[in-house]
């Protein structure tokens, strides 16, 4: 019984892991110009590596990371 306890505590902080990832890809990829969905799916299938893939994605022209990035 208590095996499964320490499994639960794992389990739980890996599900704050997956949806954090989730959520901070939808963002950079909302910011780079290509929508909130491939980045949730990328979140969400790769997990952390999600959020590392849409760092390295290019930004398109008129995205929001580009006009901050000008505008600095």
């Amino acid at each position: 019984m208590f095996v499964l306890a320490a499994v639960g505590g794992w389990a739980f902080w890996l599900l704050f892991l997956w949806l954090a990832s989730a959520i901070a890809a939808s963002s950079l990829s909302a910011r780079k110009g290509y929508g909130e969905k491939w980045g949730l799916g990328t979140g969400l299938l790769l997990s952390a590596i999600g959020v590392v893939i849409w760092l390295l994605v290019p930004a398109r022209e008129d995205s929001a990371w580009k006009r901050k990035a000008a505008s600095e």
